[in-house]
């Protein structure tokens, strides 16, 4: 490994130990970038209509599992209703990378991979570029480790 692998690996475990020892209040989908709006009013739909992460519109809202979601347009509005398992991120919008090691930390709606059609977020760009470096590895541990997360965190409904 070089040392810029080195230090940006580094740089990224230690955020997630850091944030993963705080305290917060685990939501069904994160958003405490912006409270009670999922993915910080990203436009879940964007991702994959777009191929960018950009914000919702306050126009185009709609609640879905306790949260608010908002929209970049009318037309991807209609189509999360009409698959809102389809465009809502793994994880519950948390990042990927961290559930893969046992650790719940935020997701951030700019550090996002589309994987098999599912929609995944990281905690940063560095965090996503370890990520994908083994997707379905890390996929697969998270999988595993998520919902055993979800347990020990209050205020979590049921998954």
């Amino acid at each position: 490994m070089d040392r810029r692998a080195f230090i940006s690996t580094a740089v990224a475990a230690t955020s997630l130990i850091l944030f993963s020892n705080q305290a917060f209040s685990a939501e069904k989908f994160f958003t405490g970038l912006l409270p009670g709006v999922a993915i910080g009013g990203y436009d879940a739909v964007a991702y994959f209509s777009a191929g960018e992460a950009k914000l919702g519109d306050g126009a185009f809202v709609t609640n879905y599992e306790n949260a608010e979601w908002r929209f970049a347009s009318q037309e991807n509005l209609d189509a999360f209703l009409a698959a809102p398992s389809q465009y809502a991120p793994q994880y519950g919008g948390y990042c990927a990378y961290a559930a893969s090691k046992g650790a719940l930390a935020k997701g951030d709606p700019e550090a996002w991979t589309i994987y098999e059609g599912k929609l995944y977020l990281n905690f940063s760009k560095s965090v996503r570029s370890i990520w994908q470096q083994d997707i379905p590895g890390h996929i697969e541990k998270a999988n595993t480790n998520f919902p055993k997360l979800l347990e020990t965190w209050p205020n979590v409904t049921e998954w």
